[in-house]
């Protein structure tokens, strides 16, 4: 869905990488776009499961080495445009064995495609802004948060936007999103806390909402004051 607002307005796509529409992620997505949109952005909503979005590398979107200029599918022609018309973009995903899952993974191999994404002097994306919101179960005080965080910021930040030219690009990662916490002791033993209920849960969705919506609007701000 895309919301108008002035011809000046810069446009920011959220892509929603998870395959329930009442999933937390979704939840988070949908705050996000709303946040964008109070700071006057144009907001084009990307549910990838929801359109149906194949992540499945085929013959038609196989990069071809020696044609930068070769034309791919009308499905990745057409993501390729929404990524074009946007200023900004925003994953919003949960991690999945310290990256993002498949169907994200996926767009990015069709879509942010050799002679679009990168293999020019010059790439096509140069100068938009990229926030990767991801969703850990991890609680914060977990010591696999550090090289998750690690991982996630050299993977995304590093190895697929900056080397897709984009100015700028930031992991936001939010942790203790599960009801009922895990985490692994000194001794590598699991623990598995009690689940959150109730008015405990709620505090937790809001206190999730209120660190998800810190950093949208710090990204939104920079965004803003550099454009």
């Amino acid at each position: 869905m895309t919301q108008q607002h002035g011809s000046d307005a810069r446009t920011a796509l959220v892509v929603v990488a998870h395959h329930r529409t009442d999933s937390l992620t979704a939840h988070t997505a949908r705050r996000a776009a709303a946040r964008l949109e109070a700071a006057g952005y144009r907001v084009d909503l990307l549910d990838l499961h929801a359109e149906g979005f194949d992540p499945r590398m085929n013959a038609a979107d196989q990069p071809d080495w020696g044609d930068r200029e070769k034309a791919y599918s009308d499905e990745t022609h057409a993501h390729m445009r929404r990524i074009l018309d946007a200023d900004v973009v925003v994953a919003v995903f949960p991690v999945y064995w310290q990256h993002v899952p498949a169907i994200l993974k996926g767009w990015i191999d069709r879509v942010w495609n050799y002679g679009f994404a990168y293999g020019r002097s010059k790439p096509r994306l140069a100068g938009k802004r990229m926030l990767w919101l991801a969703l850990a179960g991890a609680t914060s005080d977990d010591p696999v948060v550090e090289g998750m965080r690690t991982l996630l910021e050299t993977n995304l930040n590093e190895g697929i936007a900056d080397y897709c030219g984009f100015s700028r690009s930031t992991v936001g990662l939010l942790t203790d999103v599960e009801e009922r916490p895990q985490s692994f002791d000194a001794e590598g033993t699991l623990l598995v806390g009690e689940a959150v209920a109730g008015a405990e849960r709620e505090a937790q969705y809001a206190d999730l909402d209120r660190r998800a919506g810190e950093i949208v609007e710090r990204f939104a701000a920079e965004d803003l004051v550099t454009a």
